[in-house]
């Protein structure tokens, strides 16, 4: 991260060139007022995030323990290789720059640790669709089944009975109802999920200089992350920038959540003329209020949200609407379910709750950021995108 900090130490003396807006913190030659105390705030702010604090709690109110507390020995690494383990991926949905990047992490370990990936599935966030794959895999006695359940509630006996079973169960960021870590699952990895709502409320609010009408386009559903992610951004506005009024709030719940989020966006911009924001919930819904402002002609418009997915990191890349998101690293979140997973194979007792501190993202900084989440270079359309 040493690199990331540089960029964001530079970004805040430099106070990161984006583009305007009407507020009063911004100036008439479009970029923000770098004497405005918001702007100032926020930008300090980032900078202490980048040190790698996780501000989220887990599931059940658990302290995150980091990354490192999955780390294996040589002797362990060999011992797991000798077993001949199994294992399969349950997606809540994939297509996304975070699910393959998530797959591609787990990939790439459990062949390190000589885990053979038997089947990797898409429920389309579909609860059923979800209960009957993981129903499939049970056919093939897996040792260990990675997930995000679609459905805390819906999903619950499907996944108890995977654990009655005796396959062992590492969650990605979301855990179903009534299962215990240690009894019932190993471990949840995750995000530093409100860390990353936190990290999209600075962004916001250095690019709209502190003031101004903003809308707020969240996920409709009981999901512990996306919650996380709401509650972060709008705690930090209410609390840090009582200039910042958030005036609409929409829920989406999916699964088309990129053309939900239009119309949401489109219907706040419609009703707010003078809007200033508008905060997204992850990439996806994001891209469809990027394409709402186009559609609108309002190139002004400043959005910020999490995840850093291909089209806004375009977007950052061009300096052009998207302003700032709070990054995950999904990569690095697959190697550690992974190892969490060959730990418990082996009867070791591991942390119920580990997280990844969140990456702020910026125009200044988004290249070197994409190869941290993605353990690879950017995209050539990404990068090639940049404007210096």
């Amino acid at each position: 991260m040493n690199k990331s900090i540089v960029l964001i130490a530079a970004a805040g003396a430099m106070l990161l060139a984006v583009t305007g807006c009407s507020s009063s913190g911004v100036t008439a030659a479009g970029g923000p007022d770098t004497q405005n105390a918001s702007v100032i705030k926020a930008t300090k702010a980032l900078a202490d995030i980048v040190k790698g604090d996780v501000l989220s709690k887990g599931p059940n109110g658990e302290t995150a323990s980091p990354a490192s507390s999955a780390d294996m020995t040589a002797a362990e690494i060999d011992q797991v290789k000798s077993l001949g383990a199994t294992a399969a991926i349950a997606m809540h949905y994939g297509g996304n720059d975070w699910a393959t990047a998530q797959i591609a992490g787990l990939k790439s370990e459990f062949a390190k640790l000589g885990i053979k990936v038997i089947a990797t599935t898409d429920a389309d966030f579909k609860p059923d669709q979800q209960v009957s794959q993981l129903e499939t895999i049970m056919i093939q006695k897996p040792s260990l089944i990675v997930s995000i359940p679609t459905d805390p509630v819906a999903t619950e006996a499907a996944f108890k009975s995977v654990a009655a079973a005796g396959t062992k169960l590492v969650f990605m960021d979301n855990v179903p109802k009534g299962m215990t870590a240690g009894k019932d699952y190993v471990s949840v990895v995750s995000a530093d999920n409100y860390g990353n709502g936190v990290v999209s409320a600075y962004e916001m609010a250095k690019a709209i200089g502190g003031k101004g009408k903003i809308g707020v386009v969240f996920h409709q559903a009981d999901f512990f992350v996306t919650k996380q992610r709401y509650e972060g951004f709008k705690a930090t506005i209410a609390k840090e920038f009582p200039d910042i009024k958030i005036v609409q709030e929409t829920g989406i719940a999916g699964p088309d959540f990129a053309g939900q989020a239009q119309l949401a966006a489109s219907a706040t911009l419609t009703k707010h003329p003078d809007l200033a924001g508008i905060w997204g919930v992850w990439d996806v819904p994001a891209e469809g209020i990027m394409a709402a402002a186009r559609a609108a002609g309002n190139t002004d418009l400043k959005i910020a949200t999490e995840d850093l997915g291909t089209n806004v990191a375009i977007a950052l890349a061009k300096n052009q609407l998207v302003v700032g998101l709070g990054a995950q690293r999904p990569f690095d979140q697959g190697i550690t379910e992974a190892r969490l997973g060959a730990l418990a194979l082996l009867g070791k007792t591991v942390p119920a709750y580990v997280a990844v501190p969140a990456l702020p993202v910026d125009h200044s900084n988004v290249l070197d950021a994409w190869k941290q989440v993605y353990h690879a270079d950017p995209p050539a359309d990404v990068a090639s995108s940049y404007k210096k």
